[in-house]
């Protein structure tokens, strides 16, 4: 029986796993899944979940179960690709024979002082959890400042705002326009939602320093209740640490097959995988799609296609608050409610057939 490890249950994993249960998974094959939980969490979702605006059941739902299916709960410390292992903390090794490594990222400091230990994270459903917690039990009229205006600032900044009327709000941007990687009329509405709802843009900021309750910006002290880090991802150290081929962000270098070139049974699927597009969920649950493809034909000792189609992406939406929203949909920017109804409805969407 062949063992088909997958390590973490997020949005590429969880794609494998419909493709294969209930009926497409061949009988020699069994596969472990292996996560910190017992739940699949809509990464997407956690800028409401730490603004206190959805419950967390609601953004989250069980893994599938199936007779040749085995969850395996713990934390990973070590991904042994030579002697094809799997290492765990309180828990035997789990062998392999083919891997798929989707354990997804954690925030990138950039080797600023205090950051790490000062801020709070929203790149787990823990560390969410936490943010939750401080950012809810805050007094009336504290500050909340948010280092890194990309898409999760911008979300987490707008859903708090919407949470929080009470609170003042600081979004650091390093850029001189927010969300520069849009079209100028998209970056305009959303500064514009920010003035009329009096978030506070910083615009080419420069974090300097953190420490407990003070942000430093160009060396300049602002005081805050709570400091929440947006400001950069990279994979998850026990990825990092695999000796072999890495970009500069630390993500793993993939051959047009998805593996690891010097390892043809080890797969990289989403935020771990070094590719050409910012990671997101819609980009893992393509990798996902082609790695089942290369998988099935593999077990069946099937030549592999010379060429892979490439992977088409249809676009990106960020919410402000529950009524607005913005993003490209087939390269077309849309703002004000129509890309928050999108938005609200892949959701639904994904829910419905995952759930």
């Amino acid at each position: 029986m062949k063992n088909l490890v997958l390590l973490g249950g997020g949005y590429g994993n969880m794609r494998i796993l419909s493709r294969l249960l209930p009926s497409s998974l061949p009988e020699d094959v069994h596969i472990t899944l292996i996560d910190r939980n017992s739940y699949h969490c809509f990464k997407t979702e956690y800028y409401a979940l730490v603004a206190g605006t959805v419950p967390e059941q609601h953004i989250r739902i069980p893994f599938p179960t199936h007779d040749r299916l085995s969850e395996v709960y713990g934390e990973i410390t070590k991904i042994d690709i030579e002697n094809k292992k799997v290492i765990l903390k309180d828990h035997e090794p789990v062998s392999y024979d083919d891997l798929v490594i989707g354990l997804g990222c954690e925030d990138k400091y950039h080797n600023v002082p205090g950051a790490m230990e000062h801020t709070f994270s929203i790149q787990s459903i823990e560390n969410t959890r936490v943010a939750y917690e401080r950012v809810n039990s805050l007094p009336p009229n504290s500050v909340v400042s948010i280092v890194g205006a990309g898409l999760s600032g911008v979300e987490v900044a707008s859903e708090l705002r919407e949470s929080r009327s009470d609170l003042t709000i600081y979004l650091f941007d390093r850029g001189d326009r927010i969300l520069s990687m849009f079209p100028e009329k998209l970056s305009h509405y959303v500064q514009k939602w920010f003035d009329d709802h009096n978030v506070k843009l910083i615009s080419n900021s420069n974090i300097t320093k953190v420490e407990e309750n003070i942000l430093y910006n160009h060396d300049e002290e602002i005081q805050s209740d709570a400091i929440i880090w947006t400001a950069g991802i990279q994979p998850v150290k026990v990825v990092r640490d695999i000796p072999v081929e890495k970009d500069n962000s630390g993500r793993l270098a993939v051959t047009k097959y998805h593996h690891i070139p010097t390892h043809e049974n080890v797969y990289v699927v989403g935020d771990c995988a070094a590719l050409p597009h910012a990671p997101s969920a819609q980009l893992a649950e393509g990798q996902a799609e082609q790695i089942v493809t290369i998988l099935k034909a593999r077990w069946k000792n099937e030549e592999l296609p010379e060429t892979m189609p490439q992977i088409k992406l249809k676009g990106v939406m960020g919410s402000l608050g529950k009524k607005h929203g913005f993003g490209l949909f087939n390269e077309r920017p849309l703002i004000g409610r129509v890309p928050r109804l999108i938005k609200s409805g892949i959701l639904w969407m994904y829910k419905y057939h995952n759930g």
